[in-house]
Order: C-alpha cells, then structure tokens, then sequence
C-alpha cells in the first residue's frame, strides 16, 4: 500500500465538509502535517470515532477497528501515527514490529479495555479450564496475548463459531457478548466491562425519537445495553452501520453509537437526515491536528510493546484476521 501525493488533496477533500471559512483557518496546520508526512514518509490511521477535520482532511486510511488492523499490517509506511485510542496503536505495533508507531496523545485511553488485566484472564482460565478465550480488540496487548483469538464487532460472532466448540469465555464487553449470544448456539461466559459511551444510550430515549420523527430508523452498536438494542431496527458493527444507512438510504436516521461518527457518515449520504443522540468519547477526542502535527514532528509519543507480548499477542490478532466474514 503506497502513500498518495497529499499536495493539497487533505484541504480539497474537506470542501462541503467544514464551512470554507473554517477550512481556511485550518489550511496552514493540515499544510504542515502533509509536510511533515512526507518527510517521515508517515501515514495516518483514523478510526470513525475522529472528527470530521482528521477523519475527512488529512487520515490517509480510515475505518474502523478490523478495517484498521488490515490496514496497519498492509501499509508501508516508516511511520504510522494512530488518530485513535491506545489499544489500536497497540495493535498497529503489534503487527508491525519494525515500524515506528505514534499515538498523538498518551491519555486517548478506553474505559473498555481499562476493565480487564491479563491476571484477569489467567484466573478466569483456572476456573474454567480449557474453555478458549475470545477478547475483544478493544484490549490491551497484554490482555491479547492471554487470548486466544482476537474479534471485532464486525466479526465476532464468526469467530466465536470458528473455534468449533460448545462454550466460550467472550472479554470484555457483557452488551457485545450478550448480544452475540442471541446470535449462535454457542454458550458465551461474560466479563462485566462495557463503554463509556454506549452504555449511556437508553430505550427511553430512543422510544423519544420516535414519537417526535415518525417513520425514523435506528440502527445501533452492539455495545449498547439489551433495551436499546431492542428498540433497533438494525443492530451492527460500525461498518456495518455505515454500510447499511449507505445502502437503504432511510430518510431520517438515528445512529445510536459516537456522535462523531455520525457526521462523518453524514457527508457521504447527504440525502439521509441524521437525527444525533450526541455521546463523545473523551478518549478519541484528545486526538487532535495539532497534536497529530506534534507527533510527527516530535516523533512522540511511540508505542511500544514487549516482544515476549507482542508475539503472543499477534498470534491472537492473526487467527481473527484470517476468519472470513
């Protein structure tokens, strides 16, 4: 995967995205961050949670967490700077062990991957032995090289019926595990973790929406809590989402996930009305373009990953990468 020519292609792509007085007030940072990208021969990797600055301007490959793993493992960059949380410049590391790897900021952490330890797992596997361990990438690297395999919301339910078994230990988020167990036969063993964000969404709320937009759809995360997920029309990963507003094309939509993920999908369906119950990640909006700018600049902060780790967890990412969904 080679870096395209970013003379002004990262201004030019915000044009009908962001006010042109706004894009003008930006021009000079996201010159100097395409500036400094070709001088590390650098690439950045934003995930859907980014706004619309980062994730429309200067991201050069964008997604969400398994379209950014793929990613990571194909580009062929020196440098990767992460326009996301921790746990994914972790796993860019991961599978790019002789590439630099730089988070703009330090605290872009997730309350998620915070829930669980690899001690965790290591009791959870004394007490049910020989029970396969399905973890979530929203993970530490530590907690990936307890496991087993790796899965995405995208993929999860795939991978869990990969391992051909009758009982899995799914980690760490109970409302993506309790909504795979609605999906397959297998019996799924839950950790209590959940995010920040999505379990602020309520069915109270959503049965609002539709009193006051008749005819609305609303299409959820899996991480959201039982009640809400009820309450969905369609209930999927993040690509999923997208994929589904791009191809039924609704009139007016709710999607019940990080606001911001919203107006990105918003500038590629300007037919679609997207009604927004706006929950941010704090996490993800300590990514910014100036630190994006510093980083490259700087070459901070890098990530780093313990090889004795890092092999064992890639191990784990690897066996979700080759599931077909």
């Amino acid at each position: 995967m080679t870096l395209a020519s970013t003379d002004s292609r990262s201004i030019e792509r915000l044009r009908g995205v962001l006010p042109d007085v706004e894009i003008a007030a930006l021009a000079p940072l996201i010159e100097e961050i395409d500036e400094w990208k070709r001088e590390r021969n650098a690439v950045v990797l934003a995930h859907n949670y980014m706004t619309p600055d980062i994730f429309h301007g200067v991201a050069d490959l964008k997604g969400d967490s398994l379209a950014l793993a793929h990613m990571a493992a194909a580009t062929d960059a020196d440098v990767i700077v992460m326009a996301g949380v921790h746990f994914m410049a972790e796993t860019a590391k991961i599978v790019n062990e002789a590439k630099t790897v730089l988070i703009p900021d330090l605290r872009a952490g997730c309350s998620l991957a915070e829930s669980i330890t690899g001690a965790d797992i290591r009791l959870l596997r004394e007490r049910y032995p020989g029970v396969p361990v399905v973890t979530y990438v929203n993970t530490s690297a530590e907690v990936k090289a307890e496991s087993d395999i790796c899965c995405t919301s995208g993929n999860a339910v795939q991978v869990v019926e990969s391992l051909g078994v009758d009982r899995v230990i799914f980690l760490p988020d109970q409302y993506l595990g309790r909504w795979v167990a609605t999906q397959t036969d297998v019996d799924i063993i839950l950790w209590e973790g959940s995010c920040e964000v999505h379990e602020r969404f309520t069915a109270e709320e959503l049965r609002v929406y539709r009193g006051t937009h008749p005819g609305i759809q609303i299409i959820a995360h899996p991480e959201c809590p039982p009640d809400v997920l009820a309450e969905a029309d369609f209930v999927g990963s993040t690509s999923g989402m997208i994929n589904w507003v791009k191809s039924e094309r609704p009139k007016q939509v709710v999607m019940v996930t990080e606001c911001s993920m919203a107006d990105n999908v918003a500038v590629e369906t300007p037919d679609v009305e997207f009604v927004k119950p706006c929950n941010l990640c704090p996490h993800m909006k300590r990514i910014t373009l100036e630190n994006i700018r510093d980083s490259m600049r700087d070459m901070k902060h890098a990530v780093t990953v313990d090889p004795a780790v890092a092999g064992r967890a890639r191990l784990a990412v690897e066996r979700m990468l080759e599931v077909q969904v």
